[in-house]
Parts: C-alpha cells; sequence; structure tokens
C-alpha cells in the first residue's frame, strides 16, 4: 500500500483561509465566545479573534478550551473515556453552564474528519447548559439558552460517522478530499514543512498548465 496524499498546509495557508469566511461567520452567526478544541483549534480560534470581535462590545472574542481526543492514546493521564473512542482531557472548570449561559459560542476545531469528536463536543455542551438552565424560572430559560455553531479550518469530504445536528450552524473554511493533512503546528522542522509545501502547490499548477 502506498504512501496517502498529504496536504501540507503553511500558517500562511491557514490565515487566509480564516481570513476568508470570517465575514460569513460575523454576517451569519456574530460569536462571542470561541470554544477551541485542542490542540488543533487553538491557533484557528486566535486567528479568528483578529478578525471577528464582539458584536456588542467591539472587543476581543475570549477563547475557552476544551481538550478532547480521538485518534491518540493517552498512557498515564487521567481521563474520562465516553462513547468507547472520544476522549475529555480538559473542560471549562466547575461550573461550565454558567459560562455558556446566553452566549453565541463558536466550536472551532482544525477539521472534520468523521465528524465523531465535533458531535460529542456539541452534545456535551448542550447538556452542561440544559442542566443550568433548569436551575433559571422557567420564564428565563428561552432567553438565556445558548446558541452554538461550528468552524472548522477544513472538511473532508467523505461519510461521517458522527452528526451534527441540521439547525446548528456549520462554517468550513476550506473543502478538501479524504487526504491526510500535515498542520505546521504539528511538525518539528517548519522550514522542512514550509519547503514541501510550496513543492506541492509548483507540482499542482504545472499539473493544471498542462491540462
Amino acid at each position: 500500500m502506498g504512501e496517502p496524499e498529504h496536504l501540507r498546509s503553511t500558517y500562511n495557508d491557514i490565515h487566509n483561509i480564516i481570513r476568508g469566511t470570517s465575514d460569513k461567520i460575523a454576517s451569519e452567526f456574530k460569536p462571542d465566545m470561541f470554544i477551541a478544541i485542542g490542540g488543533g483549534g487553538f491557533f484557528p480560534a486566535r486567528v479568528l479573534r483578529t478578525f471577528l470581535k464582539d458584536p456588542s462590545t467591539k472587543t476581543n472574542i475570549p477563547i475557552q478550551a476544551i481538550g478532547l481526543s480521538l485518534y491518540e492514546s493517552l498512557p498515564g493521564t487521567t481521563v474520562e473515556q465516553l462513547n468507547g473512542e472520544v476522549v475529555r482531557t480538559q473542560w471549562l472548570g466547575p461550573d461550565p453552564g454558567k459560562r455558556l449561559l446566553g452566549r453565541r459560542a463558536l466550536i472551532v476545531d482544525e477539521v472534520d474528519d468523521t465528524r465523531k469528536t465535533l458531535q460529542y463536543a456539541l452534545n456535551e455542551l448542550q447538556k452542561d447548559v440544559e442542566a443550568e438552565l433548569q436551575l433559571l424560572p422557567e420564564s428565563e430559560r428561552d432567553s438565556k439558552r445558548t446558541k452554538f455553531a461550528v468552524f472548522v479550518v477544513h472538511n473532508k469530504l467523505k461519510p461521517k460517522l458522527g452528526k451534527l445536528p441540521p439547525n446548528i450552524p456549520y462554517f468550513a473554511g476550506a473543502e478538501v478530499e479524504d487526504v491526510w493533512l500535515d498542520y505546521p503546528w504539528e511538525v518539528i522542522d517548519i522550514e522542512e514543512h514550509d519547503r514541501l509545501a510550496k513543492e506541492d502547490k509548483e507540482r499542482k499548477n504545472i499539473t493544471v498548465d498542462e491540462h
């Protein structure tokens, strides 16, 4: 079996993909909180904050972090594992629902691969909100219910194992085939990564010109 096809993205590539999607997010969702799924969602969330401001205060949008793992093993780490595959490694603190009430929270990750991680994150965050809403008078619950949306830098065009409700706004910076994605924050030699990314682009440009 041959080496899988790689798509190497540079920091500039990621920055520009996010920039190209930020206006759509601002006009269609207007988030006032980012929830970054670590570790791939941290850099995209920070770049999003450059282009998006809190719609009511015009100040920086706060970034909250949650840690979930689907692929890596975590020997010796104290974790909570649910559904047999998604591992929770970090959450929003002792009272997550209180932080979320009334917010417009954008969940941020680098890639939508199987969609299991996104489904798990959304479901658990919604449970936190619902638990907190039950402590409020029924007349106040609808106005305090958190609105969620999802942003990923890359969406892989493949059948998904997880699902997101149709009423959850979904934003993808770029649609890609089911290839191996190499992100700059994962590599040790960034110069070599950028060199290979440049070669890949040049090779694809030559192929397009030949056709």
